[in-house]
């Protein structure tokens, strides 16, 4: 096969896709939700989220993570502007945006509400729920008890300019709370009408089960990435036997596997949680760098972004991972999507995964371990 016509990597508009291979470090062979990449009609690729009557359809099997456009990643953009790039994010397809009551807190919500409004009923929209405020502010306590999940669901369809929440997230696991109780309030949220589907995040598999007997997940969201592998040897079989699809949060390490993070960039006090977090410490950041080696070498040699091939490498996972990249530019935004154009031969697969593994990786994702 030559080398035209064994791939077509960036099309001329990030409506075009191409059909995704699916080949990974896990066998896809008896997944409990086996379904494939699909084209819609325009033309761009779709994926599915959970199984059975729980399933969500992502168009180019990415959404677009909205918490930086307000929250948490230094420079704070104008709101205006934000709106208009995610209202020009539905316009080239994107039918998935990701916020939490967390992200500001609530004036990401809010950011979000307002910005769909116009296509509500076109797409999906996700929240989270799950830790503990006071006059405004996150405590750094958890909150999942059964009455406070119904009160702070009315307090998102006022935020979110909506009357129900599509996939509706614990945010958190509440070590003081009973999963089960957890799963059961939300299976009556969603027998109220005020929400479709529920989600997970830095669930445990002991945890996923639970919920998934009262009420079906349809989704888990964790951190995933080309640094952060650790789903593949216990989450993600356990999505993939239960039939609950996967969304990769901070798919490109914040930003790091872009390539944008050096040792000498600086965040904004008070807005950004990177500094706190051990792997993006100077010596740290300087210890990883082979990790942008190694994409820019393998991008280099066929026309796609250090970006572009971190992202396919997860969806390349499994064909139910749904990656989220936040950006606050939309010439990014298009960047991201177009990585669902691009198609990774087997070989070349497994050979950049076998260098990526080889990299020792310094500093922890989070100074405490998440999942629960």
């Amino acid at each position: 096969m030559n080398e035209t016509n064994r791939r077509d990597f960036l099309k001329a508009g990030a409506m075009l896709g191409a059909t995704v291979v699916s080949a990974g470090l896990v066998p896809s062979d008896g997944d409990a939700n086996p379904k494939t990449t699909q084209q819609n009609r325009l033309g761009s690729k779709t994926r599915t989220l959970g199984s059975g009557k729980n399933t969500i359809s992502v168009n180019y099997g990415l959404g677009l993570g909205c918490m930086g456009m307000s929250w948490n990643r230094s420079f704070v953009p104008e709101r205006d502007k934000m709106i208009s790039l995610i209202r020009k994010a539905y316009d080239m397809n994107v039918n998935l945006f990701d916020t939490a009551e967390a992200y500001g807190p609530y004036v990401n919500e809010e950011l979000v509400g307002e910005a769909i409004e116009p296509f509500r009923k076109n797409v999906t929209l996700c929240t989270k729920f799950g830790f503990e405020f006071q006059n405004g502010k996150m405590t750094g306590g958890f909150n999942s008890q059964p009455k406070h999940i119904k009160e702070v669901v009315n307090q998102f369809l006022k935020r979110l300019r909506t009357d129900y929440i599509d996939l509706l997230y614990q945010h958190p696991v509440d070590p003081n709370v009973p999963m089960e109780d957890v799963a059961g309030a939300v299976k009556d949220l969603i027998a109220e009408g005020k929400v479709r589907f529920f989600g997970l995040s830095e669930a445990g598999p002991t945890s996923i089960r639970k919920a998934h007997a009262v009420q079906p997940v349809t989704a888990l969201q964790t951190e995933f990435s080309l640094m952060s592998r650790d789903p593949l040897q216990d989450v993600i079989p356990v999505c993939q036997e239960l039939g609950i699809g996967f969304v990769p949060y901070s798919p490109l390490c914040r930003a790091y596997l872009t390539g944008y993070i050096n040792d000498m960039t600086t965040y904004v006090a008070g807005n950004d949680n990177r500094p706190t977090l051990p792997r993006y410490k100077p010596e740290a950041v300087r210890a990883n760098w082979k990790f942008i080696v190694a994409l820019t070498d393998f991008g280099n040699k066929r026309g796609v972004t250090a970006a572009q091939v971190a992202l396919a490498w997860l969806s390349a996972q499994k064909p139910w991972i749904v990656p989220i990249p936040g950006t606050t530019k939309l010439a990014h935004l298009q960047e991201n999507l177009w990585s669902s154009n691009f198609e990774f031969i087997p070989e070349e697969l497994a050979t950049l995964t076998a260098e990526i593994t080889a990299i020792s990786i310094t500093g922890e994702r989070y100074p405490t371990p998440q999942t629960k």
